[in-house]
Parts: structure tokens; C-alpha cells; sequence
């Protein structure tokens, strides 16, 4: 059964504006989502067309919209947060390109008609969705038929207690977090919702704590650390937690999915 948020969902985008809103400079230099590997990943599941329209969902500092923007005829990137669309214009402007266009929006009510895009992207966010059936089903109305929607984002192996461990410990690191799915989790709610799954790839990035514990309360380092050593040594495995030179790291689980509109 897939979990649901209890949460208010207005406190939750709450939350999400006020901690990106603080860590925007961050992710124009973040190595994960700049990793290259990915985004061309992400560009040849979507199979772009030069004529085609693309809507990159909660962009960010524009990452993925950069990356469609040279394949398509256009793309807009929407954002909760002020700050993070104020990178991405800079970032644009730096680079002098002339079909994104950045603008304020919310997955769980998207300003557009249906069937308005091509292409829906959506990258390391929808763990943060307070209502991610709801925004499956806004990126669904808006793409047209026969479009394909590219989910990538954090997940959680098919596994009670490694699910259960690393949903906290992002819990900690970062209080507007809801949930990562499963990939058997996203799987049903994309053909739930009309979609047909044309890939499904998880892949793991072994991180050092800091990942966990940056812009992180001394509070919650802490749960994260007291979290960590009362893994069992099963889960240490699972989490290949290892101390490299004196630093802690341990794997990330993420999921990277391509989907047709029927």
C-alpha cells in the first residue's frame, strides 16, 4: 500500500520554500544535480524533437531545463521558490539561452491547459510532494498524448527497515522531506494513472555524510548520527557504510523513470 503524507499540505510547501529558499546558491554547484552522467541519461529517455515543448518540473536552479533547452523548442521550469528560480535566471542568462523561460508554480496545481507539453520532467523533488498522487496526476493533464513524463529522484530498496531508515534519516536532513518511493511504488502510480513505463533504472550514489549532515541543525545531526549507530551490522552492509580517511560514507538509493502518456 502506498504511503501517504498526513501533513498539512500548505505547511509542507511552506517548509520546502523556506529551506531552498536558504540553500539556493548550493545547488548551482551541486555535484548530484549537475552530475552529467544523469542528465544525458535523462535527455536520451525522453527522446526530444526540436519542435517539442518541455515542462521541468520544480527545476530548481534549472539543471534539467538547461539540459533539454539545446533538443527542444522551448521549456518552461516551474519552482516553489523564489530564490532558486532567481539562480536558474542568472545561470540562463550566463549562458545565454533564449528558450527557458523560469516561473513560479506549484506541481499540485500547474498553470497550464492540459495536454500543453511534449515532455514533463521532474528531478529530486518528488519526495518532497506533499500529495504525490495528486502531482502525478497535474504532470498526467498537462502532457499530451503519446508525451513522455521523466521522473528522477531519490528512492528506497524493496526492504521494510531500509526504507524505514533511510526515509528518517532524509527526514532529519531536510524537515520538508515526505517520502522516497519505492520503484515498485512509482510503477504503480504511473500506470494507475494512465501511464506506460517505458524504463525504469535505479541506480545507487555512495555519498559521504556530510551529505546528511550540511546545513543541518546540531539536533539532527545528532538523530542522524544515533540513527546510524544503531543500524545492524545487515544494514551497515546494505548502506555500504564505510569510513573512508576519516570520513563516513554511505549509499543513496535513487530511481530514474521514463513513461508514455496513453
Amino acid at each position: 500500500m502506498l504511503p501517504v503524507s498526513s501533513g498539512d499540505m500548505d505547511s509542507a510547501e511552506d517548509k520546502a520554500r523556506a529551506i531552498f529558499g536558504q540553500r539556493a546558491a548550493f545547488y548551482t554547484t551541486s555535484l548530484t544535480h549537475t552530475d552529467p552522467q544523469v542528465l544525458q541519461r535523462v535527455v536520451s529517455l525522453v527522446k526530444p524533437q526540436r519542435h517539442w515543448k518541455a515542462l521541468d518540473v520544480a527545476t530548481g536552479t534549472g539543471h534539467t531545463a538547461f539540459a533539454l533547452a539545446p533538443h527542444v523548442a522551448a521549456v518552461i521550469g516551474i519552482d516553489l521558490t523564489g530564490a532558486m528560480l532567481a539562480e536558474a535566471e542568472r545561470l540562463r542568462q550566463d549562458r545565454s539561452i533564449a528558450n527557458i523561460l523560469f516561473q513560479i508554480g506549484d506541481v499540485h496545481q500547474l498553470p497550464f491547459d492540459d495536454e500543453s507539453f511534449d515532455i514533463v520532467t521532474c528531478r529530486r523533488a518528488a519526495h518532497h510532494f506533499s500529495n504525490v498522487k495528486l502531482a502525478v496526476a497535474e504532470m498526467h493533464r498537462v502532457l499530451r498524448r503519446g508525451g513522455i513524463i521523466l521522473i528522477d529522484d531519490r528512492s528506497v530498496p524493496e526492504d521494510d527497515s531500509l526504507d524505514r531508515c533511510m526515509n528518517l534519516l532524509d527526514t532529519y536532513h531536510d524537515e520538508s522531506h515526505v517520502r522516497e518511493y519505492r520503484p515498485s511504488e512509482w510503477k504503480w502510480m504511473l500506470e494507475e494513472d494512465g501511464f506506460r513505463l517505458e524504463a525504469m533504472e535505479p541506480y545507487i550514489q555512495h555519498r559521504p555524510l556530510t551529505s546528511l549532515t550540511r546545513d543541518v541543525s546540531e539536533e539532527n545531526v545528532n538523530k542522524i548520527r544515533s540513527t546510524l549507530n544503531s543500524l545492524t551490522d545487515s544494514q551497515k552492509e546494505a548502506f555500504h557504510l564505510v569510513d573512508q580517511n576519516g570520513e563516513f560514507y554511505l549509499n543513496h538509493w535513487y530511481v530514474l523513470i521514463s513513461a508514455v502518456r496513453q
